[in-house]
């Protein structure tokens, strides 16, 4: 009985108090509600399908960041590798030097041993850790020939040069072993990541399956509309600038030598353009021929492709060296407005560059989305105006 309540006479039947099944009964209702009312927070944490396509789209971005970190340890790794393989091979050259340089330092100390000749200088000259500390003496200098002289500057040199090549080679090693460690990492992070966004997709319901397509669909209607608008700019663009280039031919024709100089003018701009057109074209002739392989994070091609393993391929194709990654790539060229954009121009995506289509006009690209899907021409607002970070002419 709680404190609070005033006691009743002995023998009067107390309201408040319940007989043991009614009393059962009412701990079994308790239990009951308390169950459905944790149930229902239950329901309400349930992510919405707009939450979990984000999470998804997040995690895929993710994967993409992780894949070019592990694109750049991998060519990190494969330059470490060729260098250290280079230097073994050096010093495996230098200690066969040295061996030889001491194989006639010995056949001096024989010969001077013979002919009793031999000093106890040179012996201990040729056992020595340091030998440099007893060339400084110049009792020994004086005893030698200028053939042997030779040899023991030889010897040190090679012994000198040895022991740093062995330094380096050592210190490389320890470079490989650091960048497979980050490769190993890179490559782990990846793996989850998409085995998460897998995982988040699986657990979709054929009718949230069905209204997520519906929600991409929307999507990709609005990223046509705004291409279509880029496109209707640019060309306005483009023939505002013809016109005006034909009025000042129209001017500079009748204007005596004055209009020489600005024909002049004209033309020298005219073949670093035509230059410029020219390699876009095979770089995206190279690219139209990839359109339906697979995107394969890592992949450079020929069967499968990432990002920018992609467009690294496409402007090989024609000529240009590009950079493994997006955020080396962004890098290797003149950045132009969106508004400038050329066929051959490389668009790059979100804050932290992790993704690169190749502008094809049009406010259309062909890129390598993401896992699961292949290679393919597409809005360059497929993931909204915001998302796309800069524009950039490499050649």
């Amino acid at each position: 009985m709680a404190s609070h309540r005033k006691s009743r006479p002995t023998g009067t039947r107390v309201a408040g108090i319940r007989t043991p099944a009614l009393a059962t009964a009412a701990l079994t209702s308790v239990a009951l509600l308390s169950q459905s009312a944790n149930a229902a927070p239950a329901a309400d944490d349930k992510p919405s399908l707009e939450e979990v396509e984000k999470k998804v789209d997040d995690l895929y971005r993710q994967a993409e960041s992780a894949t070019d970190k592990y694109n750049a340890a991998k060519e990190k790794t494969a330059k470490q590798r060729k260098r250290v393989d280079t230097l073994l091979d050096d010093v495996a050259q230098r200690t066969q030097k040295l061996n030889e340089a001491r194989e006639e330092l010995g056949s001096f100390a024989s010969a001077q041993y013979r002919t009793g000749a031999a000093a106890p200088d040179t012996a201990t000259f040729l056992l020595a850790d340091t030998p440099q500390d007893y060339f400084d003496q110049t009792q020994l200098m004086d005893r030698m020939t200028g053939r042997q002289k030779v040899a023991v500057d030889d010897y040190v040199t090679q012994q000198s040069e040895t022991m740093k090549k062995r330094q380096e080679a050592t210190e490389s090693l320890e470079t490989l072993t650091e960048s497979q460690g980050d490769l190993k990492t890179a490559k782990a992070t990846v793996q989850r990541k998409l085995a998460d966004a897998r995982e988040l997709m699986s657990k979709l319901t054929a009718e949230e399956k069905a209204r997520l397509a519906a929600i991409e669909k929307e999507k990709r209607e609005e990223a046509a509309r705004k291409a279509d608008e880029l496109a209707r700019q640019q060309a306005a663009r483009q023939q505002a600038q013809e016109e005006a280039a034909r009025q000042q031919d129209s001017g500079t024709a009748s204007s005596g030598s004055t209009g020489s100089t600005g024909s002049g003018s004209s033309s020298s701009t005219a073949p670093a353009d035509s230059s410029y057109a020219t390699k876009a074209d095979k770089a995206l002739a190279f690219a139209r021929a990839q359109i339906g392989k697979p995107y394969v994070w890592g992949a450079v091609g020929p069967g499968s492709y990432d990002c920018s393993g992609l467009t690294q391929a496409a402007w090989k194709a024609a000529g240009v060296t590009l950079p493994r990654t997006t955020y080396d790539q962004v890098n290797a060229g003149t950045t132009v407005p969106l508004s400038q954009a050329q066929p051959g121009d490389l668009v790059f995506f979100y804050d932290d560059v992790t993704h690169v289509g190749i502008y094809i006009g049009n406010g259309m690209m062909i890129h390598a989305p993401k896992p699961g899907t292949y290679v393919r021409e597409e809005s360059i607002y497929y993931d909204g105006e915001s998302a796309i970070h800069s524009v950039v002419r490499p050649a």
